[in-house]
């Protein structure tokens, strides 16, 4: 099924990535986003112009975000011990919510600030905006390419690659804003720039938070039913019945499976034939499974996970 080449080949990839090439490659990303940080918050004083600023304080926050990747990749990769027993990799799933709460925050500060120009319209240098933001859109585009591999398999990289993407496209609305102004006067345009920055923030950070708090909420992986995965066991031979299933990602390449097994047959057989399945169909490698027979098959309670015997 296609959802076991997907689970199969992202997890491939995922180690297939060396680290410390991930490592050097984001700490460069990091440089060049606070050195830009610098020089928009400077260049967007002398002119006048929100938008930079906005733009500026956002990419502050790609630096930021990225700091708290680097730091969370280090941290992923340490082996599991007493403490921490499936070891460390969630961390980047806490790093990923942390990185789109931050962005929402800002986004939501923008908005304000934008609103506020459109009751007060202020003079803008459109010349300075538009050279330090097409600077700022190669430094961006850069960046992307540094860390877009790595955002292809963790959401740890890809919220902080939608940093640099929304940095970008906040470059090249800051460009035109610019130019409308070096041409028009149009000074109302910056703070509606800064409006649509903000909107285009918080439309990404939303599609990006969900699938992040599905795997903290320990959800089911997208794209695996678990009403089929528990169809599929109860449909095994010499399966009686399955009840107490939770499906759930321990984690971006690691889906795990619990249940209850009520059969008559061989106890040893009848496990490994489900395991097989389910990393054969299902793409689930790490199973805990309860063999029962029919006589002592516990009577679930309700909430005790799906196919329950209530």
């Amino acid at each position: 099924m296609p959802h076991d080449h997907a689970a199969q080949s992202g997890h491939a990839h995922h180690h297939h990535i060396d680290p410390e090439a991930g490592d050097k490659k984001v700490i460069a990303a990091i440089a060049v986003n606070m050195a830009l940080t610098v020089a928009q918050i400077v260049a967007g004083l002398i002119a006048g112009s929100l938008a930079l600023v906005a733009d500026a304080i956002h990419n502050l926050s790609d630096a930021i975000s990225l700091g708290i990747a680097f730091a969370a990749r280090k941290i992923g990769r340490r082996p599991s011990d007493k403490h921490m027993t499936f070891g460390y990799e969630r961390v980047e799933i806490v790093a990923a919510l942390i990185n789109y709460t931050t962005l929402i925050v800002i986004a939501l500060y923008l908005g304000y600030e934008g609103v506020l120009r459109l009751i007060d319209p202020q003079p803008v240098t459109g010349w300075i905006v538009v050279i330090v933001a097409g600077f700022a859109l190669v430094v961006d585009m850069v960046t992307a390419l540094l860390t877009y591999r790595m955002a292809q398999h963790s959401v740890n990289m890809k919220a902080a690659f939608l940093h640099n993407v929304a940095d970008a496209l906040g470059s090249v609305a800051v460009i035109v804003a610019g130019s409308l102004i070096l041409l028009y006067d149009w000074r109302i345009v910056d703070p509606l720039v800064t409006l649509g920055i903000s909107a285009y923030i918080l439309w990404q950070s939303w599609g990006g938070l969900k699938p992040v708090v599905r795997m903290l909420m320990l959800g089911a992986p997208v794209g695996t039913d678990a009403e089929e995965v528990l169809a599929a066991m109860r449909a095994m031979p010499d399966v009686t019945d399955v009840h107490h299933l939770h499906l759930w990602q321990m984690d971006e390449s690691r889906t795990a499976l619990e249940a209850h097994i009520v059969t008559e047959g061989d106890m040893a057989d009848i496990r490994a034939g489900l395991r097989q399945m389910l990393e054969r169909r299902f793409g689930i490698d790490h199973s805990t499974l309860e063999i029962e027979r029919p006589e002592h098959a516990c009577q679930a309670r309700s909430g005790d996970g799906i196919g329950c015997i209530c």
